[in-house]
């Protein structure tokens, strides 16, 4: 088992990548705080866990919320001790609002869960990090941290500042042991269309434009392998970096 007795907190985790990668973490032997804001789907993902053999703990949490954030690595650390792994998942699309469309209140909301909530979950591990001198983060951040026409507006700027936000945590703190890099999945059948509502039609034409291009959709469970990649010493000397899973969409 590549990550026994390790704690990892996984963001989104009630379903799609998230709930792959919580599952694969259970499997390889971490013990895995499961954190969503449906709590259904939260308890489902950890009965999951616990029938193969596996240990875990539902938290809901919105991760825009500072207090939820607090909440959810306070019970890991307060069930497990520590946290080893924190797995930025939890995210949202846009409508494909382009920019002269954009209202205060949508850009707000985009930004916050996710942008802000990596902040705020780095920012409340970094002390637990620090003091061991070990931990790892990785935030599942977008192919559309990496172009410009795969999204909105709104969502287009905060995943190319997790990319940003993920280089800087990784420089600032390689000496003290801790990794951070980022996933940039392409098209990956999950349910996070089910955040998209009322699609601007001028927004979506032209990010659909090139969408032909696209060879295949992933499986979250291609997205959950590289998680564990990143989160064992396979990737020791892998520190900073955005990798692109996306089946050579970005390629052409």
């Amino acid at each position: 088992m590549k990550l026994k007795g390790k704690v990892a907190v996984v963001t989104g985790a009630g379903s799609g990548m998230g709930e792959a990668i919580a599952l694969l973490y259970a499997k390889e032997g971490a013990n895995v705080i499961v954190a969503d804001l449906n709590e259904e789907t939260a308890n489902k993902v950890t009965e999951a866990i616990k029938q193969a053999g596996g240990e875990a703990i539902a938290v809901v949490a919105d991760v825009s919320k500072e207090s939820d954030v607090q909440n959810m690595i306070d019970t890991a650390v307060d069930h497990y001790g520590t946290v080893d792994i924190l797995v930025n998942n939890a995210g949202i699309m846009d409508n494909f609002i382009p920019a002269g469309n954009v209202t205060d209140e949508h850009w707000d909301r985009i930004i916050n869960v996710n942008l802000t909530s990596v902040m705020r979950t780095t920012r409340k591990v970094l002390p637990i990090f620090l003091e061991k001198k070990s931990g790892i983060i990785i935030n599942n951040s977008s192919v559309g941290a990496l172009n410009g026409s795969r999204a909105g507006a709104a969502y287009t700027a905060s995943k190319h500042a997790v990319t940003g936000f993920t280089k800087n945590v990784a420089f600032m703190y390689a000496m003290d042991g801790i990794r951070c890099n980022a996933i940039a999945p392409g098209g990956v059948e999950t349910n996070i269309s089910t955040s998209i509502n009322a699609p601007d039609e001028f927004g979506m034409g032209r990010v659909m434009s090139g969408v032909n291009n696209n060879p295949r959709n992933g499986q979250s469970e291609e997205i959950a392998t590289i998680a564990l990649f990143l989160a064992t010493d396979d990737s020791s000397f892998v520190n900073g970096v955005s990798i692109a899973a996306d089946g050579g969409w970005t390629a052409y």
